[in-house]
């Protein structure tokens, strides 16, 4: 029976374990169809390294092919040099901006109902003299978006970040009514889109310790987060706060909470990790197209020795058909 639903899978950075953990997804039945946009050269030789049995044929969209265990289709791109496992090479960071414009215009085509994005190494991207701040950022410019918001997933908790790859110095200024409005709005709508939560209950954080302890540890929170939240109060929705970031993530709080709405990047991402690390997925709201992505890095060190752990992006791609079913 044809698969409804196409996704295509970015592996990242060629020399990190996002090949291994595609090759390995790739292995077990699926319930959609899947396209790698990659070098095949490349996803042959890593699975000859794996001992990986794999069939690898190459896509075209008017053709039916089997998406059985152990077969891959696969959008051939090319490395630029021999990609040798753990091991960086500024040469190949063309190719994988390569994979990732490939995927975005075959989304924004039809071609594909998802996008699912393997880890990538930011720092050999802008070493190779391409500004990179990460796939979020990169998305939200190439599909001509105002904003994106990034949220992470484990479990029940879904953590979204009114900042992200921003030094922590730069955070307080960020921090801006227009900003923290803007922010829980597209979570708020993206949780009702997305996973069907018409009434979302949304907890916010404070920036400072203890919310600012009343102004005397700082003043965001009177002066900009408890407006919004107040506003947002105003128009029926469900959420709660500024909260201590320390006590908001007890599972008392937590217990029937939708989401968390956290300032910065390592505010609301430790305890997200702690709880669901391996299991957890990267969604992107805000976008004209679907998106997720693993919840780890290219781990250099594990590519090529099949000690990988490919749940992150098993759940990745689940959450991807779950929201590409939402459309249908």
């Amino acid at each position: 029976m044809p698969m409804s639903q196409r996704l295509v899978i970015t592996p990242g950075e060629p020399a990190g374990i996002g090949p291994d953990l595609l090759l390995a997804l790739a292995t077990a039945p699926r319930s959609s169809q899947w396209v790698a946009a990659a070098d095949p050269d490349m996803l042959a030789a890593r699975a000859r390294l794996l001992g990986l049995d794999i069939d690898l044929c190459e896509f075209d969209p008017d053709l039916e092919t089997s998406d059985a265990p152990g077969t891959l289709q696969v959008l051939p791109l090319r490395c630029a040099s021999v990609v040798v496992p753990g091991v960086l090479d500024t040469a190949n960071a063309v190719y994988v901006l390569e994979t990732l414009e490939q995927a975005v215009a075959g989304c924004l085509a039809g071609t594909f109902d998802g996008l699912v994005t393997g880890p990538v190494h930011k720092g050999v991207i802008n070493d190779a003299g391409m500004p990179f701040s990460g796939h979020t950022e990169w998305l939200c410019e190439r599909t001509g978006v105002d904003s994106v918001l990034m949220v992470l997933m484990a479990d029940a908790l879904r953590v979204a970040l009114v900042t992200t790859h921003v030094p922590l110095a730069a955070v307080p200024a960020l921090i801006t009514r227009e900003r923290v409005a803007k922010t829980l709005s597209m979570f708020h709508d993206g949780l009702g889109r997305h996973f069907g939560l018409s009434r979302p209950r949304i907890l916010v954080t404070g920036l400072n310790p203890h919310a600012g302890e009343g102004g005397h540890l700082g003043r965001e929170e009177i002066e900009v987060i408890e407006p919004v939240c107040a506003e947002a109060r105003s128009r029926g929705w469900e959420v709660f706060g500024p909260l201590p970031a320390d006590t908001l993530f007890t599972p008392k709080l937590l217990e029937g909470a939708d989401g968390v709405l956290a300032m910065y990047h390592d505010q609301g991402l430790p305890v997200l990790k702690h709880v669901g690390f391996g299991r957890a997925v990267n969604v992107t709201f805000g976008l004209p197209i679907i998106r997720t992505s693993v919840d780890h890095g290219t781990a250099l060190d594990l590519a090529g020795t099949g000690a990988a752990d490919s749940g992150s992006l098993q759940v990745a791609v689940a959450t991807a058909e779950q929201m590409a079913g939402r459309q249908a």
